[in-house]
């Protein structure tokens, strides 16, 4: 039990510390190792409370550059998304052949981040259909696997390429909104234990103080190298929870 706590905290601080700096990241880490300890359901649902916590504490550093009026339209996709999320969780979130697609989803991230470069100045970016459809992707993507932050990346970087204030405090609004739609749907539906709450417990404590790190390091650090970084992790994860879950 002990270990398993401190591998949490481990996982979390690394995770959480990635976000900070990054903007986003957090589920990307945690869902690369947390699956095995846990199923993907407990997985999820442990990252998603603890993204809650986190994504509103860096929010809270970043409150003034947030911007309101952008933000309509993908939260309202991403929340739809959320609703389809928990229908699938649900149902489907126990069976161990998700983690195989948990595995492939975090791998084609890998890709989406080793290739994904900064948009073009300039570049007009629609503000109905595309912020909807990215963030009702990325919703439901978040809420089965805790990993639908690069369909918000995507967009926020087309609007605030120039500005990494402004595009990670509103990054961090959107994870607020749709992590508390699915906390609430699972909360309502009775999928939160008491066993969950000492794992909560320690992994706010990480997430608190790793993500206070990487507010530190947001000014120093290149967010391209720790992304680098952060993606070669997630693909060695990902690979070794596919074949694990296939072959052992």
């Amino acid at each position: 039990m002990l270990i398993e706590l401190l591998i949490v905290f481990i996982i979390m601080f690394f995770g959480s510390f990635i976000q900070g700096v990054s903007g986003f990241g957090f589920g990307l880490i945690a869902m690369g190792f947390l699956p095995f300890l846990f199923t993907v359901k407990e997985s999820t649902l442990l990252v998603v409370s603890l993204a809650f916590v986190l994504a509103a504490s860096i929010a809270s550093q970043l409150y003034k550059h947030i911007q309101w009026k952008t933000l309509s339209v993908i939260l309202c996709g991403g929340v739809l998304g959320r609703i389809g999320a928990f229908f699938v969780l649900d149902s489907f979130g126990e069976q161990e052949m998700l983690k195989v697609y948990l595995g492939l989803f975090l791998l084609a991230f890998v890709v989406y981040l080793f290739k994904n470069k900064p948009p073009k100045p300039g570049t007009t970016v629609n503000t109905t259909w595309l912020p909807f459809s990215l963030g009702v992707v990325g919703g439901l993507v978040g809420g089965v696997f805790a990993i639908g932050g690069p369909f918000f990346v995507f967009y926020f970087l087309l609007l605030y390429y120039d500005n990494k204030y402004a595009y990670s405090a509103n990054l961090q609004v959107t994870f607020v909104v749709t992590a508390l739609m699915t906390v609430t749907l699972h909360g309502i539906n009775g999928d939160f234990s008491l066993g969950f709450l000492t794992y909560f417990l320690v992994g706010l404590v990480s997430v608190l103080i790793g993500s206070r790190i990487g507010i530190l390091f947001f000014k120093k650090l290149s967010q391209e190298k720790v992304k680098r970084l952060a993606a070669i992790v997630v693909a060695i994860a990902a690979l070794n929870l596919i074949l694990t879950t296939l072959f052992f």
